[in-house]
C-alpha cells in the first residue's frame, strides 16, 4: 500500500490509543518505519532522534540483532506453550528464576501478564484474593496517588488519577482513593525534603484513617511517577511510605513499570532506597518493546496466603491465553543479558550525568521553570512565570504546538497536556546524542517562543508582577 492509502485506512479502521478519534481522523498517522539505536526513520524518510525511547520502553535502543535473533530461535522451536494445565516452558521458567535473583528480597514469585496495564489489573485481583482467603474480606479499599498512572484496565484506569481515564468511564471506582502527589516543583515548601515526605505520610495515614485501616487493602505508587508528569519525590519518600504502609498493615505495591529496568538507574527503582515491596509491577523494559509481557512480582507471605486458600481441587481463576509465552520469555532473557554483560545499565547509569546536566541547562530558557531527572528519566515544566510558577492558559495549545515544532526539528519527547516535557531515552543513547536531544529541545522551544501569543502570555505574566 502507499503512505497515502495506508493513512487513509488507519483513518476509517485502527483505533490508536489516547487520542481524540475525531482530532486523529483530521489530523492522520504518522508512519513510522524503521529504527536503529535511538533513531527512527519515518515513511517520508525523516530521521528522528528518539528521546523516549517508543513509550518509555525500548530501553535497549532499536535494532539489536541478538534480540531478534533470540525471537526467531525460540519460534522456530516452540512458538506457543500454554501456561495451563501444569505446562510451561524453558524461558517462561528461567526468567521467572533469574527476576527473583534481581529484584528485592521481597519479591519470591512472578506471575507473567501481556504488559503493564493488566499487571496492575493482576495485581488487584491477588490482592483481593489474598485478603479475602486470609480471614479479612472487609479489607477492599486501596489508595494511590494524584497525577499517578496504573494502567487503563477496567480496574487500573481508576486507580490512574489522570482525567481523561476516568471521564466516561464511570471511575474512578468508590474503593479507589488518591492523596497528593510528593511534587516539590508545585510544593508549597519545594526545597524541603524533609517536609514533602511527612505531608505524603501524614496524608496516607489520614486516607488510611478515614476509611479504616481494617477496610484498606493496598497502596499503589510509582516510585517516579510517569505519566502524570515525570514527577521525581525526594530521595527518602519511597522508604518513608513503605514503612508507613508496615505500621497501618496495608501492602505496599510498587509500580515499577516505568522505573524498572534502568530507567532511573538499579535495575529497580525500589534499590536506591532498600525498599521491599509486597509487590511489584512491571513490564515495558522488560523486553524492551520488543514483545508484549508484564509481570507481577510477588512475596512469599502474599504468595503462600492465596496458595492456601480452599482445597486441592479449587484453582486459583486467575490466567490469561499469551501469560508466560515462550517468545517474548526468551527475548526477555537476552534483553536482561544486555543490561547486564551487555553493559546497557552502565552505559545508562553514566550517561544520566550528561543527561541531567543537559536538562538542568535548559532552566535559563524564558519558558522553562522547572528541571527534574532520576537516572534516563526526566522533564522539563514550562511556565509563563518562573517566579510565581504560573503556568501557560490551555487554550493556547502549547504542548500540541511544542510536538509539532518538535517534530520539524526531528527529535521525539512526551508533550503533557500540561505543559510537562517528559524525556526517557533509550539505555545505548551517548554522549552526543544526548547532546543533541538538549540542542533539539532549545531550538523547538526558540521557535514556540518566537509565536506572538506565547510572547504576549510571557509580556503579561511581566506586568502583572510589576
Amino acid at each position: 500500500m502507499s503512505i497515502a492509502s495506508l493513512i487513509e485506512s488507519d483513518r476509517k479502521h485502527l483505533i490508536h490509543p489516547v487520542v481524540n478519534y475525531r482530532a486523529h481522523e483530521e489530523r492522520g498517522a504518522t508512519i513510522l518505519e524503521s529504527g536503529r539505536g535511538v533513531w527512527l526513520r519515518d515513511a517520508d524518510g525523516n530521521e528522528l532522534l528518539d528521546a523516549f525511547a517508543g513509550l518509555w520502553c525500548v530501553n535497549t535502543g532499536y535494532g539489536h540483532e541478538s534480540i531478534v535473533r533470540a525471537a526467531s530461535e525460540q519460534m522456530a522451536r516452540l512458538p506457543y506453550a500454554t501456561g495451563y494445565f501444569h505446562f510451561a516452558s524453558a524461558p517462561a521458567i528461567e526468567l521467572a528464576e533469574q527476576l527473583v535473583e534481581l529484584a528485592p528480597a521481597s519479591l519470591r514469585h512472578v506471575y507473567f501478564s501481556l504488559g503493564g496495564s493488566d499487571a496492575v489489573d493482576s495485581a488487584v485481583r491477588f490482592i483481593t484474593h489474598y485478603y479475602n482467603a486470609t480471614g479479612r474480606p472487609s479489607k477492599k479499599h486501596i489508595i494511590a496517588l494524584e497525577r499517578g498512572y496504573h494502567g487503563s484496565s477496567s480496574t487500573g484506569a481508576g486507580l490512574t488519577a489522570i482525567a481523561s481515564f476516568h471521564r466516561n468511564f464511570d471511575l474512578p471506582l468508590a474503593t479507589q482513593h488518591h492523596i497528593a502527589s510528593p511534587y516539590p516543583y508545585r510544593s508549597a515548601t519545594p526545597d524541603d525534603a524533609a517536609a514533602i515526605i511527612a505531608g505524603s505520610v501524614a496524608a496516607l495515614e489520614k486516607k488510611v484513617s478515614e476509611l479504616g485501616a481494617e477496610n484498606v487493602a493496598a497502596f499503589f505508587c510509582e516510585p517516579v511517577q510517569g505519566s502524570g508528569g515525570v514527577i521525581v519525590p525526594p530521595k527518602g519518600w519511597l522508604k518513608a511510605i513503605r514503612d508507613a504502609c508496615n505500621r497501618l498493615d496495608i501492602l505496599f505495591v510498587a509500580d515499577e513499570v516505568i522505573t524498572a529496568f534502568g530507567r532511573t538507574g538499579p535495575m529497580f527503582a525500589c534499590e536506591a532506597e532498600d525498599v521491599e515491596p509486597d509487590l511489584m509491577t512491571v513490564a515495558k523494559g522488560l523486553t524492551a518493546g520488543y514483545a508484549p509481557m508484564g509481570a507481577v512480582l510477588m512475596s512469599d507471605r502474599v504468595y503462600q496466603g492465596i496458595a492456601d486458600s480452599g482445597g486441592r481441587a479449587d484453582p486459583i481463576g486467575h490466567g490469561q491465553t499469551y501469560s508466560a509465552h515462550p517468545v517474548s520469555a526468551a527475548i526477555g532473557l537476552e534483553v536482561l543479558r544486555l543490561y547486564r554483560q551487555g553493559g546497557l545499565l552502565a552505559n545508562g547509569a553514566a550517561q544520566a550525568t550528561h543527561f541531567a546536566a543537559g536538562l538542568d541547562s535548559l532552566l535559563d530558557h524564558p519558558l522553562v521553570g522547572d528541571s527534574r531527572h532520576r537516572g534516563l528519566l526526566g522533564a522539563v515544566e514550562l511556565v509563563s512565570d518562573k517566579e510565581k510558577r504560573t503556568r501557560f492558559d490551555s487554550s493556547l495549545n502549547l504542548s500540541q504546538r511544542i510536538f509539532e515544532a518538535a517534530y520539524r526539528n526531528k527529535v521525539i519527547f512526551r508533550a503533557f497536556g500540561d505543559n510537562i516535557l517528559g524525556f526517557a531515552p533509550a539505555l545505548c543513547i551517548t554522549q552526543s546524542e544526548v547532546e543533541q536531544i538538549i540542542a533539539r529541545v532549545r531550538k523547538t522551544l526558540d521557535e514556540v517562543l518566537d509565536q506572538a501569543d506565547i510572547r504576549e502570555s510571557l509580556r503579561n505574566a511581566e506586568k502583572a508582577l510589576s
